[in-house]
């Protein structure tokens, strides 16, 4: 067990909400498997990126975060903790450089919003390697069809549900085969995404 002193200060995420406490469950029941190229798209604070650090040191981690005030914080959480060796990314879902050419990755961590995880679906999927570990939260338990249903879409399979209150956290497993969208990522309509519209 490793502690973390989280200042959540301008960004989401304390690790006490259901969505993030429900990840670091289900980040603690791999422990068994082994992860060499991690990413947390939405990483707030840093604290499940940090997670993935301690419960596998040999791995690569990458955090990411739309909110550039997010990557300062998980900056200053990573030294605060003495973290180091994560590399943090302002970038918008996964349409950054440094992600795409870090990819595939074999643990994708989205604690983000329904809207998002549904939108961004193809993007997550296609960083992904082929029967990569995808753990997805920041959903409604009645959302969890229409975000399932995406995910499917792109050969990915549910695995597990840990429903904790209004909120489940979902674990997937990439396809047997890397997914390849079948067009180019249109981050339209992400407007709507701090009010999960």
């Amino acid at each position: 067990k490793r502690a973390f002193l989280i200042e959540a200060s301008r960004a989401f995420g304390t690790g006490h909400h259901e969505t993030t406490s429900g990840c670091l469950a289900m980040l603690d029941g791999l422990t068994d498997a082994a992860f060499a190229n991690v990413i947390d798209i939405g990483t707030g604070t840093g604290l499940l990126a940090f997670a993935a650090a301690h419960l596998w040191p040999e791995a690569a981690v990458m955090g990411t975060d739309i909110d550039p005030v997010s990557i300062e914080v998980t900056q200053e959480n990573a030294d605060l903790n003495g973290v180091a060796g994560i590399d943090l990314v302002v970038a918008d879902g996964t349409l950054d450089d440094a992600i795409v050419a870090r990819a595939p990755y074999d643990l994708v961590i989205a604690n983000i919003l329904a809207g998002p995880l549904v939108s961004m679906a193809p993007e997550i999927a296609s960083i992904a390697d082929a029967g990569a570990t995808i753990v997805l939260a920041g959903l409604l338990e009645t959302q969890r069809a229409g975000v399932v249903a995406a995910y499917e879409a792109c050969g990915c399979s549910l695995e597990a549900v840990d429903r904790r209150g209004d909120w489940s956290v979902l674990r997937l497993r990439a396809g047997a085969t890397r997914f390849v969208a079948d067009g180019p990522f249109d981050p339209k309509g992400r407007d709507g995404w701090a009010l999960d519209i």
